[in-house]
Formats: C-alpha cells, structure tokens, sequence
C-alpha cells in the first residue's frame, strides 16, 4: 500500500494511531480523532513541514526513545520541541499554545495520507501574538 493509498479516518472517528521517528527509535502512540489538524507558518513549523495535532497528554503514549531524544528551545522558551538525534525527525513537542498538551507531527503517523484530511487549519505563526488571541481553545 503506497502513502497514496492508505485510508484516513473520517472526520471525527477517534481511534489510536501509532507513530514514529524516521529511523524508528522514538515510537509512540496518539488516541486521537484528526479533525482538528493544524499548518503553522512561524519560522520553524514552515521549515519543517510540521502539521500539528494537539492532544492532551493522557492521549498520548511515548513507547520507546526516551533516551534518543533531545530538546531545542528558542524565544520565549516555553516550546519544547523534541526531536530524534540520530535521524533528526521532530515526531512530538510540548507547544507554546499550550504548554500542558502534546502537540503530535501528522507526518509522523502511521498509514495515514495527509492529502486525504478532510480540513487543515492554517494558523499565522509568523504573526503568533496577534493570531493567538484569536484562536480557538483546544480540547
């Protein structure tokens, strides 16, 4: 089955889905519909390609790589992105929008064809002050 071909949930279906690094030592699992799939444009989400799903963290299960993990932090601090540091890939990160919650890459889960998610949302980063204000409060 090609990246093409993989079913995506309908809208609203939650299910447990497994994701992974590229090199496969950082693995885990995210209970999650994916209706709610985010795109920011701010200086590091645009060079990544990261497409964000922000979970609380009962709905999220790190099942190994804890120790292939490292942290990169920037402006405010508040972000704590985690990245694998053998194949580079940032699967998961601790957000600033909301420092209590995971924030899970799209990209990094299993069978799942994101050209097929019924909507993402754009979110200014790049204007991150101004468009926080304005955004709704996840669940």
């Amino acid at each position: 089955m090609t990246m093409t071909d993989a079913p995506t949930p309908a809208a609203g279906a939650i299910r447990t889905h497994q994701g992974s690094c590229h090199c496969g030592r950082v693995r885990f699992t995210v209970t999650s519909s994916l209706d709610r799939v985010t795109r920011c444009n701010c200086s590091i989400c645009g060079m990544k390609g990261f497409l964000h799903l922000i979970v609380a963290p009962e709905h999220f299960r790190l099942m190994s790589g804890n120790d292939d993990l490292t942290t990169y932090q920037f402006g405010t601090r508040v972000a704590k992105h985690t990245f694998c540091r053998h194949c580079g890939v940032h699967p998961f990160y601790v957000p600033r929008s909301d420092p209590d919650k995971i924030d899970v890459n799209v990209n990094c889960l299993e069978g799942i064809d994101v050209a097929a998610l019924p909507v993402v949302e754009d979110f200014d980063g790049r204007n991150w002050e101004r468009s926080i204000a304005d955004w709704a409060p996840r669940g």
